[in-house]
């Protein structure tokens, strides 16, 4: 395995997610919020994003897969990997989001075809509010138009781990986001 390079330090990443975590506090200052969380990759995010609220807020799970012909893991890192866009339910929230205000939290926003799923499902169960934080956001590889309403850092297109993200399920526990080279 190739050495990791950082792309964004821990002491960055907990300041974002601070600022990010105030901003929310703000937007919903004497609400509540359901924190609902993209397994696996954005439960660390999910997890200090909380902790960084002043608001009620409580938590949830969502979890999903995209189809299509995955390579292999080194594969993937040296070209990449695209779904064909079928998205599948795998894990869904426990709890009623119905009036509620629901921030859907995830690591990446990548091509949009997951977040664009979510989106639609959980709007069909009529929240009060849906809004999307994500730490990363990597808009060169946008399939459908997606914007995130809070957002920690626009990244160029390089494969990273870290902070919850993977390569074939290692690293997720790194306090960094590092680049994963593709030599």
């Amino acid at each position: 395995m190739p050495e990791l390079k950082v792309l964004i330090p821990r002491a960055d990443v907990a300041q974002r997610v601070s600022e990010l975590g105030a901003q929310i506090s703000k937007d919903f200052a004497g609400q509540s919020v359901i924190l609902v969380g993209v397994l696996k990759g954005a439960a660390i995010f999910l997890s200090d994003l909380a902790r960084n609220l002043d608001l009620d807020a409580t938590f949830d799970f969502i979890g999903v897969s995209s189809y299509g012909n995955r390579p292999t893991p080194s594969q993937e890192l040296m070209s990449g990997w695209d779904s064909t866009g079928e998205v599948k339910l795998t894990k869904d929230v426990d709890q009623s989001m119905k009036d509620r205000n629901i921030i859907l939290v995830e690591d990446i926003l990548d091509t949009g075809l997951t977040m664009t799923y979510l989106k639609q499902l959980l709007m069909a169960r009529q929240p009060r509010s849906l809004k999307v934080a994500a730490l990363l956001d990597k808009p060169s590889r946008r399939k459908l138009p997606l914007e995130g309403d809070y957002v920690g850092f626009k990244i160029p297109d390089e494969f990273v781990v870290g902070y919850g993200l993977d390569y074939a399920e290692k690293y997720r526990n790194l306090p960094d986001i590092c680049v994963v080279p593709r030599e």
